[in-house]
């Protein structure tokens, strides 16, 4: 019988200590937290928030509220928790966590900022990176999370007009409105493209009840205007020339009235 050489039952031992010693890191994690105090580990988890390195505390801040949901830190590792989601995306979990800090602890002098975080949350859930970073305008895109962050804002603003994240909130909720204006547009110019008149003219109008204050109102009359216009339907279409020339005297109308 070939007997296996000294040096090679050395490599192989030592491969296997390094493979178990892999294996076993996520263990060994959860022992070194296991058996932390609280005070402890929540400092970890601040200083992680304080230099960036939100995933390691989303973790931390994850195990502590699982372990300790009652205790003298749960408020503020809670509302720790809802930041580090955030901040690496999380969105799920952020929410989640979010609406269960809110229904457990309706009258928390915090409330007004998980509100605030909610709409943040849903706000940055209806970007997309890659599309922006391309230029690539995406208006079409399906818009509930911004609808979903635009009533959180509103939310925050009729019960806590008075919170110092209101300001901040009133300018998102200006931004959202300008963005779901430009859905309404980018769907009416859908529709046209296809010859679906009256379903374009329909959302040009909506953008003037709904949104009147956003810079979509231009563009808006003018695809009543085309539509009203090919469908022959001449009272409304002068209806909302007399509307674009009063608001717009500069406009060119497109259909060349």
């Amino acid at each position: 019988m070939k007997l296996t050489h000294p040096w090679k039952i050395v490599s192989l031992l030592t491969c296997l200590v390094v493979l178990g010693g892999c294996s076993s890191s996520p263990d060994d994690d959860e022992i070194v937290i296991g058996n932390r105090g609280a005070e402890a580990l929540y400092a970890d988890a601040k200083n992680s928030l304080e230099i960036g390195n939100f995933n390691n505390a989303a973790q931390i801040l994850s195990a502590l509220d699982s372990r300790y949901p009652f205790g003298p830190l749960s408020h503020q590792v809670q509302l720790d928790l809802i930041y580090a989601y955030y901040k690496t995306g999380k969105t799920p979990e952020a929410l989640a966590t979010i609406d269960r800090f809110i229904r457990l602890n309706p009258n928390h002098s915090d409330i007004d900022y998980a509100l605030y975080m909610r709409g943040l949350t849903n706000m940055d859930a209806d970007k997309n990176l890659f599309q922006e970073l391309a230029g690539i305008d995406r208006s079409d895109r399906d818009p509930s999370k911004s609808r979903e962050a635009f009533s959180d804002f509103r939310r925050l603003l009729e019960k806590y007009p008075e919170s110092k994240y209101a300001a901040d909130a009133q300018k998102r909720m200006v931004y959202i409105k300008n963005r779901l204006a430009k859905y309404e547009i980018a769907i009416a110019r859908f529709y046209m493209r296809r010859e679906a008149y009256v379903a374009a003219a329909n959302r040009g109008r909506y953008v003037l009840e709904y949104y009147p204050d956003t810079a979509m109102v231009e563009e808006a009359l003018q695809i009543m205007i085309e539509c009203y216009d090919t469908l022959g339907l001449e009272e409304l279409k002068e209806n909302a020339v007399k509307t674009l020339k009063l608001n717009y005297p500069d406009a060119r109308i497109a259909s060349g009235d």
